[in-house]
């Protein structure tokens, strides 16, 4: 069992910084209001958000001054998981808050987004601007019969153009669905077939890497696939002139409007996120005005301790939740940037230099990232200026201890490190940031506010110190409405609460150490399980890529027919490496010092590459899918899938087994 003596903080923020961070001047505004407690810091407050869920809700949305239009009659009317009942009666909308710093006139020329592509040049569009533009193009929406519950599609890359679209659209009270510019035809259409979008905006092409990608047939195939689409916006990115048909952007965006914001219910859906889709169609996820507004409140004000002083840089596309979370930084007043292009290009320090030249004070980036780094011998603080970065935040998978340890090391000694774990079902995190709380290393620092966040064993029995799944017994504002296409939310039920009924599995194993920490250790619907012990492959992975002749690392587990259990692992190696005896040695020796000869696997494989979603994570159930001898056509939705060419190799490999 993990112990508070086992280990130093890496990091413990002073006094002063627990003191000025907003979840600290809550909590003793809370405890004068809303009998929160007024001792015993991080751990009391949580304890009382859970056991009070109504009150700490109702305490959220009286911080945060949030505008109902008309009075809600009960924070949470129904607990019943699926289908809770959030401030029913209550009106709002999710834009005006976003747009709320335009009001002040001491801010309304600051910089609400700043826009950095490859070449590093910074584009700022301060608040007035930002609500300009967007009050524009909702009256452009409404004068083309757009209506609240409508859908409105992005084909756009991360840029001011895709934040003014999706604010108009929210403000006129439709729904918004995105993806990025690097998904083909397939992949957008397996996602906006679903929601029937009646609004198209769409880019020419974008730039990554360097080059200059076009995605005119692209689009065009898109409008060809989407019957609904009553009319397509153009963004000129490269620079061409609108197709056919299509609206010019500047012609939607020119005109000097108010915006009028539709008040909406609280449950009102407010966009469509997207499974990653490995096996089937993506899932088509809702979420609300309200719920998202009232979560992101609390984690971008509360947790990331954001605020109109803040610079908000999280590398995203958007194609994935992260991006919907960045632009709801806005809520906070605090200036949001948006990078668009490579995360690596022309070299591993590109994301570096972005907060550096932009101000950051909260940097966001994935766990794999970092470890890119740290595998370049990179050393970002020695090289930039990174004085305003307070926090580098990181998600999409574990951040292994050694990534902590270089974070420390190579950017700053003080730095608060946040490595974060939710999910696109509820576009928020279940554990993560707490500003006043000490870095362990290897740990997310405690369960978020209003989440009920436990360890389960298979009998639903709470575990501590040991793994389990990962379950959530109450409801959160921003859990899905509902599936889209899902009438009878059966496909809703059996993606969350098939396991324990009324109780939110997720799908991660995770272990709640005594001191309120989190560890993450990958998804349990890939569980490697030998000799009754379930083990996290993300934890192996953590050992295995240590080791300078690794690129990258798969492994899953397979139950055999005869009862056998095999268990390869993949590894894709850096330039000049070559798997011989000694290699194979060392992963293996590695893996059995880091963690136990259980965990050492019966095969080390080399493989060509390590096959991705397009959102960057490792696709294990379907390479065991497919090593068990599916058809690769029903073992993997091949338009989810970066490099589909990649799991030729696997499927070869089941042929040799067979």
């Amino acid at each position: 069992m993990t112990t508070a003596a086992d280990e130093t903080p890496l990091w413990q923020p002073g006094p002063d910084r627990i003191a000025a961070a907003a979840v600290t001047r809550f909590q003793s505004w809370a405890a004068q209001r809303h009998g929160a407690p007024a001792e015993g810091g991080y751990p009391a407050l949580h304890q009382w958000s859970v056991e009070q869920l109504d009150t700490f809700w109702r305490a959220v949305a009286d911080w945060f001054d949030v505008r109902f239009s008309t009075p809600y009659e009960a924070v949470l009317a129904d607990r019943t998981m699926p289908g809770a009942q959030w401030f029913p009666g209550a009106t709002l909308n999710y834009a005006e808050h976003a747009l709320r710093t335009a009001e002040d006139p001491l801010r309304a020329d600051a910089p609400a987004l700043i826009h950095v592509d490859e070449t590093h040049t910074q584009v700022p569009v301060s608040w007035a601007e930002l609500r300009r533009r967007v009050g524009s193009l909702a009256a452009e929406l409404r004068a083309l019969g757009v209506v609240p519950g409508d859908r409105i599609s992005g084909y756009l890359p991360n840029i001011p153009e895709a934040v003014v679209a999706l604010l108009a659209t929210a403000a006129v009270g439709a729904v918004w669905t995105s993806c990025a510019p690097d998904f083909g035809a397939r992949s957008v259409l397996d996602r906006f077939q679903q929601v029937e979008p009646v609004v198209l905006f769409t880019v020419d092409g974008y730039r990554y890497g360097g080059k200059e990608h076009h995605r005119a047939d692209t689009v065009a195939e898109l409008r060809r696939e989407l019957p609904t689409l009553r009319a397509v916006v153009h963004i000129p990115l490269l620079g061409t002139a609108a197709p056919e048909g299509a609206l010019d952007w500047s012609a939607v965006t020119a005109a000097d409007t108010e915006p009028v914001f539709e008040q909406v219910p609280f449950d009102h859906p407010l966009w469509v996120l997207y499974s990653s889709g490995t096996t089937g169609l993506p899932k088509a996820i809702v979420q609300s005005q309200g719920g998202i507004l009232l979560e992101h409140f609390k984690q971008l004000g509360l947790h990331c301790d954001l605020g109109p002083e803040d610079r908000f840089f999280w590398y995203t596309s958007t194609g994935w939740m992260m991006w919907n979370f960045l632009v709801s930084g806005l809520l906070t007043g605090t200036t949001v940037v948006l990078y668009d292009g490579s995360p690596g290009y022309p070299d591993v320090s590109a994301q570096w230099r972005v907060a550096e030249q932009t101000g950051a004070t909260l940097f966001g980036t994935s766990a794999a990232y970092v470890m890119a780094c740290r595998k370049a011998g990179i050393h970002p603080g020695r090289d930039l200026d990174l004085s305003r970065v307070q926090c580098v935040a990181t998600t999409g998978s574990p951040l292994p201890p050694d990534g902590f340890r270089w974070l420390h090391d190579e950017v700053a000694d003080d730095l608060w490190i946040a490595s974060v774990s939710g999910g696109t079902d509820v576009c928020s995190c279940f554990a993560g940031a707490v500003p006043t709380l000490p870095v362990h290393i290897g740990e997310l620092q405690a369960a978020c506010l209003g989440t009920d966040l436990r360890s389960w064993d298979p009998a639903g029995k709470p575990l501590t110190g040991e793994v389990g799944e990962l379950v959530v017994t109450a409801p959160m504002p921003s859990m899905p409405v509902r599936f889209w296409n899902d009438p009878d939310g059966s496909r809703y039920h059996d993606s969350y609460f098939d396991m324990y009924p009324g109780v939110w599995r997720h799908g991660d194993w995770i272990t709640l150490t005594d001191r309120g920490s989190v560890i993450i250790h990958g998804r349990s619907d890939s569980t490697l399980n030998r000799q009754g012990v379930r083990m996290g492959s993300s934890d192996i992975y953590e050992a295995v890529e240590r080791l300078p002749e690794i690129r990258e690392s798969l492994v899953v587990g397979i139950e055999e027919p005869d009862g056998g259990y095999w268990m390869p692992l993949f590894v894709h190696l850096t330039e000049g490496a070559r798997l011989d005896d000694a290699l194979r040695d060392s992963i293996k020796r590695a893996i059995r010092e880091n963690l136990s000869p259980r965990h050492v696997p019966d095969e080390v494989i080399e493989v060509p590459g390590i096959p991705h979603t397009l959102t960057g994570k490792r696709i294990e159930v379907p390479i065991k899918r497919l090593l068990q001898g599916t058809a690769l056509e029903k073992a993997v939705n091949p338009g989810s899938i970066d490099r589909i060419e990649l799991l030729h190799f696997y499927e070869e490999l089941a042929r040799e087994r067979a």
